[in-house]
């Protein structure tokens, strides 16, 4: 492929692009493929001479798109938000074509210098301290993993980098039973060991119980056990529980244990004022990851990750071959240094975009709009006898189930999963599930780029008559 074909195909992508957004909802919101139609309907073996793009397209169309889960659709509701918008795609489109690998500042200036303003940008954006610096890392899973491992140096005296941690006491971390899985999966690869991460019970709104806290670190160090970090939560991954980070904070600063906040999806609400309320305690927090890929319209990957003491974290991750040796180390922000891979992508080029093309207005008017749909969801719930709300509504996301008149609670899980898969099933809509306190859990969340109270009331209708057919098909007489 010449420019000149390049040039061809890539208004026809660009095209593409803008038509698959204007009629994105014709689409089934979930795939409905069957387990390995797609893989059947590739060949066997690569192609032994060049294709042509428009085969590659043509094929893109007939065979990709339908086993694609449409993420974008206003009628997506399940999971979490993983957003994009135009100006994301834009920049994504301009770091694809540099090409760069940003692991040193010498090997993109430019990529470093935009990518430590912009977590200035983003640290004024949500209130953080200025003490705070930020890198941005691929994934909150990977941000959670460099302050497990930050903490662990930290607590080992920087000694089981090199030494392992045989000759070390067994650590622990502490965190919610609402807390992401990525916190087992990163003590373990951690080498903490996912026996050592002790989950703490919650209290009546879902949060972590101080209290609770407090007596499992004192019973772990009467064990002889040394506490390595605590992990908190803003926005718990299953109902969205925020967790107090002011008691918490206090009981972390009293025992010298690491405290890092997984906000990785309700970090994005701090660009509210009014939602600020949810980092009072700030000032004990050691380390924080935000998602932009998850609610700030900015696609996937791009996770901000904000630490109070980078020397710590650059002592943990630095090694330094020759080959890696540069004139400007110390002088400027290496920031293959504050994290786990050596190489990087020009994340910073899309999140540019994105902060300028919405601006600090426009985005902030996007998400108040979610978390009011959200609300509204809330109330249209709460206005019948058959449906009921299980766990405090507090950003985007609505966990709610299905509860038809003198129905046995004994057999509310398996209607309310059959309701659910009966609605995606239908392709209009698409929404998960969790569960609270034993109890199957619609679970939907109003936060998709485009999503308007026009889409949440047509789910919430669709949501009521599948639930009347659902229970007629039971036997039971809903009066509603």
């Amino acid at each position: 492929m010449d420019s000149d074909d390049f040039r061809k195909y890539g208004h026809e992508v660009v095209e593409w692009i803008a038509r698959y957004y204007e009629t994105i909802e014709k689409y089934p919101v979930k795939s409905p493929v069957k387990p390995g139609s797609i893989k059947a309907q590739l060949p066997d073996n690569p192609p032994h001479m060049a294709e042509s793009f428009e085969e590659f397209m043509k094929d893109f169309d007939n065979v990709i798109i339908p086993g694609i889960t449409h993420w974008q659709s206003p009628d997506f509701f399940a999971y979490f938000p993983a957003n994009n918008s135009f100006p994301s795609i834009l920049g994504e489109m301009l770091t694809a074509a540099l090409g760069a690998q940003c692991m040193l500042w010498e090997t993109s200036p430019a990529a470093a210098e935009l990518e430590e303003q912009m977590m200035i940008w983003f640290r004024e954006m949500t209130g953080l301290p200025d003490y705070f610096e930020g890198v941005i890392q691929d994934s909150a899973s990977s941000a959670t993993l460099a302050a497990l491992i930050t903490a662990r140096e930290r607590v080992t005296a920087f000694k089981s980098n090199s030494d392992g941690l045989s000759a070390s006491p067994i650590l622990r971390v502490y965190c919610s039973s609402q807390t992401h899985s990525s916190v087992d999966k990163g003590a373990g690869i951690a080498g903490i060991g996912r026996r050592n991460v002790v989950k703490v019970k919650v209290r009546d709104d879902y949060s972590l119980d101080p209290a609770a806290l407090r007596e499992a670190i004192d019973a772990d160090i009467q064990k002889g056990y040394t506490p390595c970090c605590v992990v908190a939560t803003i926005g718990t991954t299953g109902v969205t529980a925020i967790d107090p980070l002011k008691e918490i904070g206090e009981i972390c600063c009293e025992k010298g244990i690491w405290l890092h906040v997984d906000g990785a999806l309700g970090g994005t609400a701090l660009l509210l004022p009014e939602m600020r309320w949810m980092t009072e305690g700030i000032e004990y927090v050691d380390s924080m990851v935000i998602n932009p890929h998850k609610w700030m319209f900015t696609n996937f990957d791009c996770t901000v990750y904000f630490v109070r003491d980078a020397a710590s974290l650059i002592k943990t991750f630095e090694i330094l071959p020759d080959y890696l040796k540069t004139r400007t180390r110390g002088v400027v922000n290496d920031y293959r240094d504050w994290g786990i891979p050596l190489g990087r992508r020009f994340r910073a080029l899309k999140l540019w975009a994105v902060i300028r093309g919405f601006g600090v207005e426009g985005l902030q008017s996007k998400i108040r709009e979610h978390m009011r749909l959200a609300s509204l969801l809330k109330e249209w719930i709460e206005q019948r006898d058959d449906f009921e709300i299980l766990a405090p509504v507090r950003l985007n996301t609505v966990c709610f189930r299905y509860k038809p008149e003198k129905f046995p609670e004994s057999g509310l899980n398996n209607l309310n999963e059959k309701l659910n898969h009966t609605l995606n099933d239908t392709g209009r809509m698409y929404l998960t599930h969790t569960t609270v306190e034993g109890k199957y859990a619609l679970r939907m969340v109003t936060a998709q780029t485009n999503v308007t109270e026009n889409h949440v009331q047509n789910a919430w209708k669709l949501i009521c008559e599948t639930a009347l057919s659902i229970s007629s098909e039971n036997g039971t007489i809903n009066i509603h």
